[in-house]
C-alpha cells in the first residue's frame, strides 16, 4: 500500500462513514473533505507568520512533525496533535479544533486549489508531541523578536 493509500485510510477512518468519506473524497473535484477533529488528533491552528518559523524549528529537531496543513491564502497553518490537546492549550491567538468541531482536509499526495499539505500524513499515525510544538513556537517567536528589533521594529 502506498503512502498516500495508507494516510487517505488514516484520515478517513475518522469520518462517520470511512467508505464513503473515501468514496466522495476521491471523485471530489475540489480534493478535500470535512472530517471530525477530536477522534484521532486535534488540530492546533497558528497564524503563518509564527507557523512557518515554529515548522522549520521543528524539522531541525524531529526526524517527521506530524502533519501539517496550511490554508488557501497561506494565512494559517494547522498541527495535528494528539486527541485532547485542544482542551487543554491555552495561547494567544492559537485556535484549536478538536472534540465537536470539523476541519477540512486535502486528500494526500493529490494537489487541491486550496487548503494543503505542508507535511502529509504518514498513515501510520504519526503526530506532533504537543509540548515539543510549544517549544517550537517559543523559539520561533524569540527568532520573531530578535528578528524585528534587529530591523528597527
Amino acid at each position: 500500500m502506498t503512502g498516500a493509500k495508507t494516510a487517505v485510510e488514516w484520515l478517513a477512518s475518522v469520518a462517520p462513514d470511512p467508505e464513503s468519506c473515501r468514496w466522495e473524497w476521491e471523485r471530489n473535484p475540489l480534493g478535500v473533505a470535512l472530517l471530525p477533529a477530536g477522534r484521532a488528533w486535534d488540530v492546533l491552528i497558528l497564524p503563518a507568520e509564527l507557523g512557518y518559523p515554529t515548522l522549520d524549528v521543528l524539522t531541525r529537531i524531529l526526524d517527521r512533525p506530524g502533519p501539517v496543513l496550511v490554508d488557501f491564502g497561506d494565512a494559517r497553518m494547522g498541527f495535528f496533535v494528539p486527541p485532547g490537546t485542544a482542551a487543554r492549550w491555552l495561547g494567544t491567538g492559537i485556535r484549536t479544533a478538536g472534540a465537536g468541531t470539523w476541519i477540512v482536509v486535502p486528500y494526500p499526495g493529490r494537489a487541491s486549489g486550496g487548503v494543503r499539505w505542508l507535511v502529509p500524513p504518514d498513515g501510520g499515525g504519526t503526530l506532533t508531541d504537543p509540548s515539543l510544538l510549544e517549544l517550537a513556537m517559543h523559539e520561533a517567536a524569540a527568532g520573531l523578536a530578535r528578528q524585528d528589533k534587529e530591523e528597527g521594529r
